[in-house]
């Protein structure tokens, strides 16, 4: 099994799949933040498929990274669903343990908590969270409760 970067779909064609209507001249284009909501503060570049939200500070360098984060996949199943993992008919490498760096651990652990409080205060405006929104936040609270696992 391999991973083959030429067949991730083009980058344009992705985000638009992923409901992000990219807006703009040149390269970097800006849309809407799936991951908390702004209608505008995220940008995305259309050559590299890099995309940073400008609000939230979510980021990553390809559709790749956003596929990971945007639907809380770990990189080979994201890689499958995107058509890039490739069945080579060699046997699959033993998985092995990716406990993150503690330094990794915290970043994680600071974005996905600003999530789940910005969540928050929405709700505490009254907002009902749509099942997309209440899907990330239980992805968000998933991923807080493995680092405190790991960490525990």
């Amino acid at each position: 099994m391999t991973f083959d970067r030429t067949r991730l779909p083009d980058r344009a064609a992705y985000f638009d799949a992923e409901g992000l209507k990219l807006t703009g001249p040149g390269k970097w284009k800006t849309t809407a933040c799936a991951f908390h909501g702004g209608s505008d503060s995220m940008r995305v570049n259309t050559a590299t498929g890099g995309w940073c939200c400008m609000n939230c500070g979510a980021k990553g360098g390809d559709v790749l990274s956003y596929h990971m984060q945007a639907h809380g996949l770990e990189f080979v199943e994201a890689a499958r669903q995107l058509g890039a993992w490739i069945d080579d008919g060699k046997p699959a490498p033993p998985v092995c343990s990716t406990t993150l760096s503690a330094r990794s651990a915290l970043s994680v652990l600071a974005f996905e908590t600003t999530l789940i409080s910005i969540e928050a205060g929405r709700m505490a405006k009254g907002m009902v969270p749509s099942p997309d929104d209440l899907a990330r936040v239980l992805r968000a609270a998933n991923r807080i409760n493995l680092i405190a696992e790991d960490y525990a």
